[in-house]
């Protein structure tokens, strides 16, 4: 349930600390749902009205951080709401102070590309930002990293005025 009504019809972009919420869209889309509590972590709900329809989650670690797990409903994709929900990912991003965005991906590779986002060696994102929940369960599971891809965007001129 959201923390605060929304009305009907209208996209709602927030941030939560609703792990139940969090959980729940995690398991729907299969993806991974260990160590969502990292207290460095930030997840953004997309919402729909009241109906939670996207998620997306953020580990950030001095200058990089990794985006994890972005999810929208299978019946509300292609509406611009995963694309809503990088965008506040990445301001998310940028103002804990990451100058670096990274990510891994096994099929949303083109999504993440459209939006900027570079293909890299796995073993840089593993580099970059050890310590992160993500990185290091894929760093106890080898034969599961091999099978990722891994992305990378400069956001430090994200907020930057230029004359």
């Amino acid at each position: 349930m959201a923390i605060r009504k929304h009305r009907a019809g209208e996209l709602v972009i927030e941030q939560t600390r609703d792990f139940g919420v969090v959980r729940a869209m995690l398991a729907r889309g299969g993806l991974m749902t260990d160590g969502i509590e990292w207290p460095a972590a930030c997840y953004i709900v997309a919402y729909v009205g009241d109906a939670a329809v996207g998620v997306i989650g953020v580990e950030s670690k001095i200058d990089a951080a990794l985006i994890r797990s972005l999810y929208v409903n299978e019946s509300m994709r292609r509406r611009g709401i995963g694309g809503a929900l990088l965008a506040a990912a990445r301001k998310a991003a940028h103002t804990r102070g990451a100058r670096h965005l990274y990510l891994f991906s096994i099929g949303a590779g083109e999504f993440f590309e459209r939006h900027g986002f570079k293909m890299v060696a796995v073993d840089e994102v593993i580099v970059a930002i050890p310590g992160i929940p993500q990185v290091e369960y894929y760093r106890a599971r080898p034969e599961e990293l091999a099978r990722e891809a891994a992305y990378h965007l400069d956001v430090s001129g994200d907020g930057v005025i230029e004359r």
